[in-house]
């Protein structure tokens, strides 16, 4: 069966009206991809890249409102500086795309996590697209660059704790509203479906506060060979679920 026969079974399958709204996806494999074809880790994030604007563009299509993903975490500075220069690059290429982008596709896009250690560039780069793109009505995209899940809670942590100590709030003031409200979500919805690629089952740091009662729907595909058939799978998947939020 071809590709796009297999697309159009699995389309008429989900139920377009009943979409998660927010949608999170761990972006993993690129390494693993290039490794089985002989090739530099760099020619996999540059694949990989490719997948995410494609699976961005198919999210706003079908109406998704949010899409918000894992490209750079806390940790992965440990990689070799080759292909932390070449993910890095990739990032300012995307953003140049995204300053023509934002404005003709109508999307919002932002960045979570902390901008201290990237370069002044691309900080700056980050600042105007978020700027230029923030009052643009069409699919939310967020993306995690120097980003980690225990990082994000301990800065919020540091944040009420200095109101406290300024007698700004009392101790026993402290609710998980609060803590919502001080990290980089504050403005958007906890995601419904989290998807991890690359056949790895865990979080690796991502989202740990706003994962509470997200579905995760986990595939042995690699990120690079993400197609949109894969993610109708995992909102059909999702759309098969019961959502209870501890309930009956």
């Amino acid at each position: 069966m071809s590709w796009f026969k297999k697309k159009k079974v699995t389309l008429e399958k989900v139920d377009m009206s009943n979409l998660p709204s927010h949608i999170a996806i761990i972006m993993d494999g690129n390494g693993r991809w290039a490794k089985k074809r002989g090739l530099p880790r760099t020619a996999g994030h540059k694949v990989g890249s490719e997948t995410f604007r494609t699976i961005a563009t198919y999210c706003n299509d079908i109406g998704i409102k949010y899409l918000t993903v894992y490209a750079f975490s806390t940790e992965n500075w440990k990689r070799p500086q080759d292909e932390v220069d070449a993910i890095m690059n990739l990032l300012e290429e995307y953003i140049l795309e995204a300053f023509e982008k934002v404005r003709k596709d109508n999307i919002k896009l932002t960045f979570w996590g902390d901008r201290t250690r990237l370069s002044p560039k691309l900080q700056q780069m980050m600042n105007e697209v978020e700027e230029k793109s923030r009052d643009m009505t069409g699919i939310h995209v967020n993306v995690c660059l120097n980003y980690g899940g225990r990082d994000e809670i301990a800065r919020a942590t540091k944040e009420i704790a200095t109101a406290v100590k300024n007698g700004e709030i009392s101790v026993d003031e402290i609710t998980e509203q609060m803590i919502s409200d001080s990290i980089y979500s504050k403005d958007v919805p906890d995601p419904e479906l989290i998807i991890r690629p690359s056949g790895e089952i865990r979080t690796s740091n991502f989202l740990l506060w706003q994962s509470a009662y997200s579905e995760y729907y986990f595939t042995d595909v690699l990120w690079p060979d993400f197609k949109p058939i894969e993610l109708d799978r995992a909102i059909l998947a999702y759309q098969n679920r019961s959502r209870r939020f501890g309930g009956v």
